[in-house]
Protein backbone atom coordinates (compact mmCIF):
# COMPACT_ATOMS: atom_id res chain seq x y z
CA UNK A 1 0.00 0.00 0.00
CA UNK A 2 1.45 3.63 -1.32
CA UNK A 3 2.04 5.88 1.74
CA UNK A 4 -0.09 8.50 -0.19
CA UNK A 5 -2.99 6.51 0.12
CA UNK A 6 -6.11 7.96 2.20
CA UNK A 7 -6.75 4.56 3.36
CA UNK A 8 -3.43 4.23 4.91
CA UNK A 9 -3.81 4.58 8.67
CA UNK A 10 -0.34 6.64 8.81
CA UNK A 11 -0.98 9.18 6.12
CA UNK A 12 -4.95 9.63 7.52
CA UNK A 13 -2.94 10.30 10.92
CA UNK A 14 -0.37 12.90 9.41
CA UNK A 15 -3.28 14.63 7.48
CA UNK A 16 -5.52 15.28 10.82
CA UNK A 17 -2.55 15.95 12.73
CA UNK A 18 -1.21 19.08 10.29
CA UNK A 19 -5.11 20.01 10.55
CA UNK A 20 -4.77 20.54 14.31
CA UNK A 21 -2.14 22.55 13.82
CA UNK A 22 -3.00 24.76 11.39
CA UNK A 23 -5.86 25.10 13.47
CA UNK A 24 -4.08 25.93 16.71
CA UNK A 25 -1.54 28.76 14.59
CA UNK A 26 -4.63 30.38 13.33
CA UNK A 27 -6.02 30.77 17.24
CA UNK A 28 -2.39 31.63 17.92
CA UNK A 29 -2.43 34.43 15.36
CA UNK A 30 -5.99 35.91 16.25
CA UNK A 31 -4.71 36.50 20.10
CA UNK A 32 -6.95 33.77 21.36
CA UNK A 33 -4.56 31.52 22.62
CA UNK A 34 -0.73 32.45 23.96
CA UNK A 35 1.91 31.08 21.59
CA UNK A 36 4.10 28.93 24.19
CA UNK A 37 3.21 25.30 24.56
CA UNK A 38 2.90 24.37 28.02
CA UNK A 39 5.24 21.54 27.99
CA UNK A 40 8.36 21.27 30.37
CA UNK A 41 10.88 22.16 27.81
CA UNK A 42 9.15 25.18 26.30
CA UNK A 43 8.76 26.57 29.93
CA UNK A 44 12.05 26.03 30.24
CA UNK A 45 12.95 28.06 26.92
CA UNK A 46 10.42 30.94 28.19
CA UNK A 47 12.42 31.15 31.45
CA UNK A 48 15.20 31.12 29.57
CA UNK A 49 14.44 33.53 26.77
CA UNK A 50 16.45 37.11 27.18
CA UNK A 51 15.09 40.06 24.79
CA UNK A 52 17.04 41.16 22.09
CA UNK A 53 19.22 44.35 22.41
CA UNK A 54 17.63 47.22 20.40
CA UNK A 55 19.22 49.73 19.30
CA UNK A 56 18.02 53.35 20.55
CA UNK A 57 15.98 54.03 17.01
CA UNK A 58 14.54 50.39 16.92
CA UNK A 59 11.13 49.36 17.85
CA UNK A 60 9.15 46.04 17.31
CA UNK A 61 5.25 46.46 16.79
CA UNK A 62 3.05 43.59 17.00
CA UNK A 63 -0.60 42.85 17.30
CA UNK A 64 -3.12 42.82 14.24
CA UNK A 65 -4.58 46.21 15.31
CA UNK A 66 -1.30 47.50 16.26
CA UNK A 67 0.89 47.19 13.37
CA UNK A 68 -2.43 47.86 11.17
CA UNK A 69 -2.55 51.58 12.91
CA UNK A 70 1.70 51.70 12.66
CA UNK A 71 1.19 51.01 8.45
CA UNK A 72 -1.60 53.65 8.56
CA UNK A 73 0.43 56.57 10.36
CA UNK A 74 2.57 58.72 7.66
CA UNK A 75 4.58 59.43 11.08
CA UNK A 76 6.44 56.09 11.00
CA UNK A 77 9.32 54.85 9.50
CA UNK A 78 8.68 51.35 8.86
CA UNK A 79 12.21 48.89 8.47
CA UNK A 80 10.47 45.45 7.94
CA UNK A 81 7.17 43.48 8.75
CA UNK A 82 7.54 40.14 9.87
CA UNK A 83 4.13 38.19 8.83
CA UNK A 84 2.79 34.70 9.18
CA UNK A 85 0.71 33.82 5.34
CA UNK A 86 -2.37 33.98 7.60
CA UNK A 87 -1.81 36.85 9.42
CA UNK A 88 -0.90 38.51 6.26
CA UNK A 89 -4.35 38.37 4.30
CA UNK A 90 -5.84 39.56 7.44
CA UNK A 91 -3.77 42.84 7.35
CA UNK A 92 -5.46 43.53 4.16
CA UNK A 93 -2.89 45.69 2.40
CA UNK A 94 -2.50 44.61 -0.61
CA UNK A 95 0.58 42.47 -2.33
CA UNK A 96 3.91 41.92 -0.07
CA UNK A 97 5.71 42.59 -3.68
CA UNK A 98 3.62 46.30 -3.87
CA UNK A 99 4.66 47.52 -0.14
CA UNK A 100 7.49 50.01 -0.10
CA UNK A 101 9.21 48.22 2.84
CA UNK A 102 10.25 44.82 2.94
CA UNK A 103 7.57 42.22 3.48
CA UNK A 104 9.34 38.51 5.05
CA UNK A 105 6.60 35.93 5.46
CA UNK A 106 7.87 34.19 8.86
CA UNK A 107 5.74 31.05 10.90
CA UNK A 108 4.75 32.11 14.77
CA UNK A 109 8.13 30.47 16.18
CA UNK A 110 9.90 32.95 14.45
CA UNK A 111 8.19 35.59 15.72
CA UNK A 112 8.37 34.26 19.49
CA UNK A 113 12.47 33.62 18.90
CA UNK A 114 12.07 37.67 19.24
CA UNK A 115 8.96 38.53 21.41
CA UNK A 116 9.14 36.01 22.95
CA UNK A 117 6.96 33.27 24.23
CA UNK A 118 4.46 35.46 25.81
CA UNK A 119 3.80 37.53 23.76
CA UNK A 120 0.30 37.79 21.84
CA UNK A 121 1.40 38.84 18.15
CA UNK A 122 -1.42 37.10 16.23
CA UNK A 123 1.45 36.42 13.71
CA UNK A 124 2.96 39.69 13.11
CA UNK A 125 5.70 42.21 14.25
CA UNK A 126 6.63 45.16 12.77
CA UNK A 127 10.02 46.90 12.86
CA UNK A 128 10.23 50.19 13.06
CA UNK A 129 11.65 54.00 13.84
CA UNK A 130 11.10 55.37 16.99
CA UNK A 131 8.22 58.22 16.21
CA UNK A 132 9.41 61.95 16.16
CA UNK A 133 9.58 63.51 19.33
CA UNK A 134 7.39 66.46 19.94
CA UNK A 135 7.85 69.58 21.80
CA UNK A 136 5.48 71.26 24.34
CA UNK A 137 4.97 74.35 22.35
CA UNK A 138 3.42 72.47 19.75
CA UNK A 139 0.33 72.09 22.14
CA UNK A 140 -0.75 75.54 22.63
CA UNK A 141 -3.91 75.35 21.05
CA UNK A 142 -5.21 71.61 22.71
CA UNK A 143 -7.54 72.69 25.26
CA UNK A 144 -6.80 69.25 26.75
CA UNK A 145 -3.73 67.42 27.85
CA UNK A 146 -2.34 64.74 29.98
CA UNK A 147 0.75 64.76 32.58
CA UNK A 148 2.05 61.42 33.70
CA UNK A 149 4.20 61.86 36.95
CA UNK A 150 6.53 58.44 36.34
CA UNK A 151 3.81 56.48 36.03
CA UNK A 152 5.77 52.90 35.15
CA UNK A 153 3.50 50.06 34.16
CA UNK A 154 3.59 50.25 30.23
CA UNK A 155 0.05 48.53 30.34
CA UNK A 156 -1.55 51.29 32.50
CA UNK A 157 0.54 53.88 30.28
CA UNK A 158 -1.33 51.75 27.35
CA UNK A 159 -4.74 52.39 28.40
CA UNK A 160 -4.14 56.14 29.51
CA UNK A 161 -3.44 56.37 26.19
CA UNK A 162 -6.53 54.61 24.59
CA UNK A 163 -8.49 57.00 26.87
CA UNK A 164 -6.64 60.18 26.12
CA UNK A 165 -7.46 59.59 22.44
CA UNK A 166 -11.21 58.74 22.98
CA UNK A 167 -11.84 61.96 25.08
CA UNK A 168 -9.55 64.03 22.67
CA UNK A 169 -6.55 64.89 24.71
CA UNK A 170 -3.64 66.71 22.63
CA UNK A 171 -0.71 65.07 24.26
CA UNK A 172 0.55 62.08 26.95
CA UNK A 173 3.54 63.54 29.07
CA UNK A 174 5.88 61.45 30.74
CA UNK A 175 9.08 61.67 32.53
CA UNK A 176 11.95 59.95 30.76
CA UNK A 177 12.90 58.39 34.37
CA UNK A 178 10.36 55.70 35.62
CA UNK A 179 8.09 55.37 32.63
CA UNK A 180 7.91 53.10 29.64
CA UNK A 181 9.67 54.29 26.54
CA UNK A 182 7.79 53.64 23.19
CA UNK A 183 7.37 49.44 22.81
CA UNK A 184 5.64 46.82 21.67
CA UNK A 185 4.12 46.27 24.96
CA UNK A 186 3.02 49.93 25.45
CA UNK A 187 1.45 49.84 22.21
CA UNK A 188 -0.42 46.72 22.17
CA UNK A 189 -1.83 48.04 25.41
CA UNK A 190 -2.82 51.12 23.44
CA UNK A 191 -4.25 49.63 20.75
CA UNK A 192 -3.86 52.21 18.37
CA UNK A 193 -3.79 54.99 20.25
CA UNK A 194 0.56 55.25 20.23
CA UNK A 195 -0.12 55.89 16.44
CA UNK A 196 -2.93 59.29 17.38
CA UNK A 197 -1.66 61.15 19.97
CA UNK A 198 1.83 62.54 21.03
CA UNK A 199 3.70 60.82 23.70
CA UNK A 200 6.27 63.35 25.00
CA UNK A 201 8.83 62.61 27.56
CA UNK A 202 10.43 65.03 29.56
CA UNK A 203 13.48 65.41 31.71
CA UNK A 204 12.17 67.38 34.76
CA UNK A 205 8.02 67.33 35.14
CA UNK A 206 8.25 70.56 37.27
CA UNK A 207 9.93 72.85 34.62
CA UNK A 208 7.59 71.12 32.09
CA UNK A 209 4.70 72.27 33.93
CA UNK A 210 5.74 75.50 34.21
CA UNK A 211 6.14 75.57 30.74
CA UNK A 212 2.60 74.65 30.87
CA UNK A 213 1.32 77.62 32.72
CA UNK A 214 3.02 79.53 30.68
CA UNK A 215 0.98 78.56 27.53
CA UNK A 216 -1.81 79.20 29.71
CA UNK A 217 -2.97 75.74 30.90
CA UNK A 218 -4.18 75.38 34.36
CA UNK A 219 -3.21 72.09 35.67
CA UNK A 220 -5.05 70.04 38.53
CA UNK A 221 -3.29 67.06 40.19
CA UNK A 222 -5.23 64.34 41.30
CA UNK A 223 -4.94 63.72 44.80
CA UNK A 224 -7.34 61.60 47.10
CA UNK A 225 -6.73 64.12 49.62
CA UNK A 226 -7.01 66.88 47.57
CA UNK A 227 -9.27 69.51 48.95
CA UNK A 228 -12.03 69.44 46.56
CA UNK A 229 -13.79 67.40 44.00
CA UNK A 230 -12.26 67.89 40.60
CA UNK A 231 -15.47 69.33 39.28
CA UNK A 232 -14.92 72.33 41.12
CA UNK A 233 -11.84 72.43 40.63
CA UNK A 234 -11.04 73.76 36.83
CA UNK A 235 -10.75 77.07 35.31
CA UNK A 236 -9.76 78.66 32.21
CA UNK A 237 -10.06 77.26 29.03
CA UNK A 238 -6.93 75.06 29.10
CA UNK A 239 -6.65 72.27 31.46
CA UNK A 240 -3.81 69.24 32.24
CA UNK A 241 -4.26 66.90 34.21
CA UNK A 242 -1.60 65.04 36.50
CA UNK A 243 -1.58 61.87 37.74
CA UNK A 244 0.71 60.12 39.89
CA UNK A 245 2.23 56.46 39.57
CA UNK A 246 0.64 53.63 40.43
CA UNK A 247 0.06 53.37 44.53
CA UNK A 248 2.58 56.29 44.97
CA UNK A 249 0.66 59.13 43.47
CA UNK A 250 1.64 62.35 43.12
CA UNK A 251 5.51 63.40 44.45
CA UNK A 252 5.94 66.32 46.54
CA UNK A 253 7.53 68.41 44.07
CA UNK A 254 4.80 67.94 41.76
CA UNK A 255 2.25 68.62 44.18
CA UNK A 256 3.70 71.90 45.15
CA UNK A 257 4.44 72.86 41.23
CA UNK A 258 0.60 72.44 40.08
CA UNK A 259 -2.20 75.34 39.90
CA UNK A 260 -4.45 72.93 41.79
CA UNK A 261 -4.83 69.26 43.79
CA UNK A 262 -8.39 67.91 43.46
CA UNK A 263 -9.81 64.66 44.10
CA UNK A 264 -12.14 61.99 42.77
CA UNK A 265 -15.27 61.78 45.28
CA UNK A 266 -16.68 58.16 45.12
CA UNK A 267 -19.80 57.10 47.16
CA UNK A 268 -18.70 53.57 47.47
CA UNK A 269 -16.80 51.96 49.86
CA UNK A 270 -13.53 51.59 47.37
CA UNK A 271 -12.07 54.93 47.65
CA UNK A 272 -8.92 54.82 45.02
CA UNK A 273 -8.90 53.08 41.31
CA UNK A 274 -6.35 52.08 38.94
CA UNK A 275 -4.55 55.50 37.44
CA UNK A 276 -5.80 54.11 34.19
CA UNK A 277 -9.51 54.27 35.85
CA UNK A 278 -8.94 57.38 37.30
CA UNK A 279 -7.10 59.08 34.10
CA UNK A 280 -10.73 58.29 32.45
CA UNK A 281 -13.09 59.68 34.66
CA UNK A 282 -11.00 62.58 35.05
CA UNK A 283 -10.77 62.67 30.84
CA UNK A 284 -14.42 62.54 31.30
CA UNK A 285 -14.81 65.65 34.12
CA UNK A 286 -12.62 67.47 32.15
CA UNK A 287 -14.65 67.39 28.65
CA UNK A 288 -17.64 68.05 30.23
CA UNK A 289 -16.32 71.32 32.29
CA UNK A 290 -14.80 72.58 29.07
CA UNK A 291 -17.50 71.62 26.99
CA UNK A 292 -19.28 74.16 29.24
CA UNK A 293 -17.17 77.13 29.23
CA UNK A 294 -17.00 76.93 25.15
CA UNK A 295 -20.88 77.25 25.08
Amino acid sequence: MSKDDPNNKSTRDTHYANLRRAVRDAKRERGEIPTPQQSKRRNRGADDWKPPQLAPDQVHLYGLHTVRAALANPERQIVKLSVTQNAFARLDIGEAEAQPFPVEIVSPQDIDRVLGPEAIHQGVMLETRPLPVKRLGALKDSPLILVLDQATDPHNVGAIMRSAVAFNAGAVITTMRHSPTESGVLAKSASGALELIPYIQITNLADALGELHKLGFFSVGLDSEGPAPIERTFSGEKIALVLGAEGKGLRQKTRETVSALARLDMPGAIKSLNVSNAAAIALYATQQFLGKASS
